[in-house]
């Protein structure tokens, strides 16, 4: 496979060249070759039938670090999302089993030429759509180590220094959030399982009941709550209020209807943070309700939690500390490679009870008193270091830089807010909450507002998200990538057609 030339930089404030389609082309090639090729590896070299020699190793090791960083340094002029056929892609990187193997360095080239260039790059400072996943350095040079370390967090015995790397990030985290001492974590690969493993939990703690959850309510949700198997009649999904949250009201008179038929309610899942809007339901109240009836507090902030770091968001997430369980997604707010979930229980013992396993052939690896054994604490027996990244994030950058970072998020978002304001043909649907503000065309239908995010991810330049709030089509932006500049988020308003004062 040839190698195509390395596209030069834009000119100054050009905005990037469109990506081309993979099934566009005859073919797919890899990107620029970088530096010159390390000796073939044949399939006995260095340590064993698998192993390169130690100079061969250094030298593809480096030509990785090299692509990494040219990824980085080159992301503004990257298109943001770029889309191949399947057909063109299988082509380039499929085939039959490779019986002899080949040259390193060159499949390391299509990997990343071809593979990781068709891709949406969520690292991007104009990746508004969904949520960004804008992961710092330092968690990538962990996440390196504990690959390289082929590092383990299962058992103390086989795993004591990541296993306490991981605690110890955990209690800073909680100790960030507010949640009471005591409170005892897993990492998980992010809020879908991080979810379900805190209901299961719940549900192994306080037994069958009815579960109680907002129509915002992240749709991982109510398919873990299937898979726990929650009969249908024990999920209440309540239509959230104007402002989109969990409605205290309406909570309270379904668990007095569900008490007054004879049912348990057991369960409330509140959201701090949704994902369509950033909304967060009233959690003091909530919390209230919940220690009055016997209720077991979910709160889900996957998304929104890690904003309790700096001052703005711990205010719009006051009560968080109240919950009985937390979820939240570093590899959302606090900037870490996918994927890292955090599940946190506040009653010691809960996690340990519902997935404690004892087999004959774990009994040497079982912790004995103040020995953690992780995988106790949720569903994966084999589990990688996840808690690597997020120590070093820590340690390198400090909680003063994050909370920085996370509070420049914020104001993205309000920045955002206040341009779209000023164009009478644009209306703000929901106001900047935690990085995240909609706004509609008015007068214009779903299939503009599609039209309008397509054409614009198709030019390279940006990524929005076409939603729905309440039925009512809204484009969306999430602005929380510390790279992005109020340039960037102009430039993308701009190209959606909202007309920005002085441009």
């Amino acid at each position: 496979m040839t190698t195509a030339p390395a596209p030069g930089p834009p000119a100054e404030g050009a905005d990037p060249p469109p990506p081309d389609s993979v099934g566009e082309t005859d073919g797919v090639e890899p990107g620029p070759a970088g530096a010159a090729h390390p000796p073939a590896s044949g399939p006995t070299g260095g340590a064993g039938p698998l192993g390169f020699d130690p100079a061969e190793m250094r030298l593809l090791g480096h030509w990785v670090v090299d692509r990494v960083i040219e990824h980085l340094e080159g992301l503004p002029r990257k298109p943001v999302v770029r889309t191949g056929t399947p057909a063109a892609l299988e082509a380039a990187l499929g085939g039959p089993p490779p019986e002899c193997g080949g040259d390193a360095r060159e499949a390391l080239e299509v990997l990343t030429g071809v593979a990781l260039e068709h891709m949406q790059h969520g690292d991007h400072p104009r990746y508004f759509a969904r949520v960004p996943s804008p992961s710092s350095f330092a968690a990538v040079l962990a996440d390196w180590l504990g690959t390289g370390f082929n590092a383990i967090a299962a058992s103390w015995a086989g795993g004591s220094g990541p296993t306490t790397v991981e605690l110890v990030a955990l209690e800073w985290l909680r100790e960030l959030t507010g949640l009471p001492p005591g409170t005892e974590g897993i990492m998980t690969s992010g809020g879908s399982v991080a979810n379900l493993t805190a209901l299961a939990a719940a549900r192994a703690a306080e037994g069958p009941g009815v579960c109680y959850l907002s129509d915002q309510a992240h749709a991982s949700i109510g398919r873990g709550l299937r898979a726990l198997g929650f009969p249908p009649g024990h999920v209440r999904v309540l239509p959230s209020d104007e402002g989109l949250r969990l409605p205290l009201a309406a909570l309270a008179a379904a668990v007095r209807t569900d008490a007054a038929a004879g049912e348990r309610p057991g369960f409330v899942v509140a959201t701090a943070g949704t994902t369509n809007t950033g909304a967060v339901d009233p959690l003091p109240e909530i919390a209230d309700l919940c220690r009055a009836e016997g209720l077991w507090l979910h709160v889900d902030g996957a998304y929104g939690a890690a904003a309790a770091l700096c001052d703005a968001g711990r205010r719009a997430l006051a009560g968080v500390e109240r919950a009985d369980s937390l979820v939240l997604d570093p590899h959302k707010w606090l900037f870490q490679p996918y994927d890292l979930g955090c599940v946190f229980v506040t009653r010691p013992g809960v996690l340990e009870r519902a997935f404690t396993m004892t087999p004959e052939y774990l009994a040497d690896v079982t912790g004995t008193a103040g020995e953690v054994d992780l995988r106790d604490r949720g569903l994966e027996l084999s589990r990688r270091a996840r808690g690597l990244k997020l120590w070093l994030t820590f340690r390198v950058h400090g909680v003063a830089r994050l909370r920085e970072a996370i509070a420049h998020g914020i104001g993205l978002a309000e920045h955002a807010e206040q341009s779209v304001a000023e164009d009478p043909r644009w209306e703000v649907v929901t106001p900047a909450s935690l990085g995240i503000v909609t706004f509609a065309l008015r007068g214009a239908g779903p299939e503009e507002h599609r039209a309008r995010a397509a054409e614009l991810a198709e030019s390279g330049y940006a990524a929005v998200t076409s939603t729905r709030v309440h039925g009512r089509p809204v484009l969306r932006l999430c602005t929380i990538n510390p790279r992005t500049t109020r340039d960037d988020i102009l430039g993308t308003l701009a190209r959606l057609g909202v007309r920005l004062s002085g441009v």
